[in-house]
């Protein structure tokens, strides 16, 4: 069984001044620090979870609840968590929601970075541990890269003999000044089912995001989907576009929230937009030897459409 990681082996490994900087996070456990001219990331180790992402001369992108540490192993709600081996609670038949890899503690595999980019790559497999979980053979790695944008790749590899059916997500929290000033672009004529409900309906023109909101939208078939966070109150866009995924998330719990990590009116400084590979069941089993990529990038800009 390999052992841990530590915050001094992976400075001298994989470390760069200035540049890639591990520190210690919730118990000692490593986060690694992506920085260049464009911005700031930070992703804790377990889970694999990108905890910030500050953009130069930006307000951060993604929300960070105020009362509770990160990189812990419990539900966290904020930054960027990675849902594996399923989205939701649907899939996988005694699975716990959103699946097990945010309680892994991954390793890293490879850094790099150049004048306009600075990148991390974290990886796991299947161990005795996580077969008592999920009894199949898999390699999950996940890639994420600061540049102009911030870009995650998740990468599921079927390393076994047989195949397995997953879906998976992920899950931006994107921190935004007032909830019920958002609107998303990119919505209009998709169907979408309300996962609280299960009723269906279509979108017709921009989204608002004035109350709780768990919409699965249904995506065309096509290499990339574009979509835009309005925030009014920042006076900004975010773009977000996604690829392998069938289904886009817009989720918000609503003022009614009551999440033991969040304050009572957390739900009003945050609006989740999620590419899902699929949902609520896996469209087809991962053969063996078999991989699937989901990806999404996210860039804070300053929106046209707010002059409007």
């Amino acid at each position: 069984m390999k052992t841990s990681q530590t915050v001094e082996e992976l400075s001298a490994r994989y470390g760069a001044p200035g540049r890639i900087v591990f520190r210690p996070g919730h118990k000692g456990r490593p986060v690694a620090v992506l920085v260049n001219r464009y911005g700031v990331a930070e992703v804790a180790l377990l889970g694999a979870h990108t905890l910030s992402y500050r953009p130069t001369g930006h307000a951060p992108v993604l929300f960070s609840s105020p009362e509770h540490p990160y990189n812990r192993a419990d539900e966290v709600h904020g930054g960027i968590p990675v849902c594996w081996p399923q989205f939701g609670r649907l899939a996988i038949p005694g699975m716990v929601p959103h699946g097990f890899a945010r309680i892994l503690l991954f390793e890293v595999r490879g850094t790099k970075y150049s004048e306009e980019m600075t990148e991390l790559t974290l990886g796991v497999a299947a161990d005795a541990n996580t077969r008592a979980l999920w009894p199949h053979d898999f390699d999950l790695e996940l890639t994420v890269t600061l540049s102009m944008k911030l870009t995650l790749k998740l990468v599921t590899k079927n390393t076994g003999t047989e195949p397995f059916a997953f879906t998976c997500g992920l899950h931006p929290y994107f921190n935004v000044r007032e909830r019920d000033r958002v609107l998303l672009k990119g919505f209009d004529g998709l169907d979408y089912v309300n996962a609280a409900d299960m009723s269906t309906g279509t979108q017709r023109g921009d989204l608002p995001v004035t109350r709780a909101l768990d919409h699965v939208f249904t995506l065309k078939a096509q290499p990339k989907h574009e979509f835009a966070l309005i925030d009014q109150g920042l006076e900004r866009a975010i773009a977000i576009v996604s690829s392998g995924n069938a289904n886009e998330v817009v989720w918000n719990p609503g003022d009614a929230c009551t999440f033991k990590d969040l304050p009572p009116d957390a739900a009003r400084r945050f609006v989740c937009v999620e590419p899902v590979s699929s949902w609520p069941h896996a469209v087809r089993d991962l053969e063996p030897g078999e991989t699937h990529e989901l990806m999404v990038a996210i860039q804070s800009t300053l929106p046209d459409a707010l002059a409007d």
